[in-house]
C-alpha cells in the first residue's frame, strides 16, 4: 500500500456544520476533520489545510479557483477534498480540466458528523481508500461509490451521486 502523504483539503459544507442549540441552526465554528482523522485512525500522514468553511451554495467561482490553486501548490500527489454535497460536482468540472497529475477525490456528508446517523465518516473513509488506489484524476466518492468528475451528478430527490445519463 502506498504510504504517501495525503493533503486533506477543507472546505465547509455539511461534513463540518455544527447544530447551534440557541438559534435552532446549523452554521460553522471550526472543522470536526482533526478528530475525525484520530477516530478513523489512518495510518498514514495526513496533512490538514482548511481553504474555507462555508456551504457550497455560498461557493463562488472565486472559492473554487482557490480550491484549485490549493491543489496546484500542494506537494502531495494525494488530496481529499471535503466539500458541501450540492455543488461538488461543479468543483469537481473546474478542477478536472486542469489536468493535474494528482489524484484527487471529493468528498461530504448529507448528515453532519456531529449529528447521528451521519454518513461524514462512511464517505471519508470511501475518499481515503479512493485516494490510494485510483490513477491520477479527479473523482467524487459518495454513497460507497467513485465517480470520475465529468460522469457525476446529485439526484436531489433521493439526496445520493449518481452517474451521469
Amino acid at each position: 500500500m502506498n504510504e504517501d502523504p495525503v493533503r486533506l483539503i477543507i472546505t465547509g459544507g455539511t461534513f463540518d456544520k455544527h447544530y447551534d442549540e440557541i438559534k435552532g441552526e446549523l452554521n460553522f465554528k471550526d472543522t470536526h476533520l482533526p478528530d475525525i482523522i484520530k477516530q478513523v485512525r489512518i495510518s498514514y500522514p495526513v496533512e490538514l489545510e482548511i481553504i474555507q468553511l462555508i456551504d457550497s451554495l455560498q461557493m463562488t467561482d472565486d472559492h473554487r479557483a482557490g480550491i484549485l490553486e490549493a491543489c496546484r501548490r500542494a506537494p502531495e500527489r494525494r488530496i481529499v477534498i471535503t466539500h458541501g454535497t450540492d455543488r461538488m460536482p461543479e468543483t469537481a468540472r473546474v478542477l478536472g480540466p486542469a489536468g493535474l497529475d494528482k489524484t484527487i477525490i471529493l468528498t461530504g456528508a448529507m448528515i453532519p458528523f456531529k449529528v447521528g446517523g451521519s454518513d461524514a465518516l462512511f464517505n471519508l473513509g470511501s475518499a481515503f481508500m479512493a485516494v490510494t488506489l485510483l490513477p491520477p484524476g479527479v473523482y467524487i466518492a459518495m454513497n460507497g461509490r467513485t465517480f470520475p468528475w465529468d460522469r457525476v451528478r446529485k439526484d436531489f430527490e433521493k439526496g445520493m451521486f449518481r452517474f451521469l445519463e
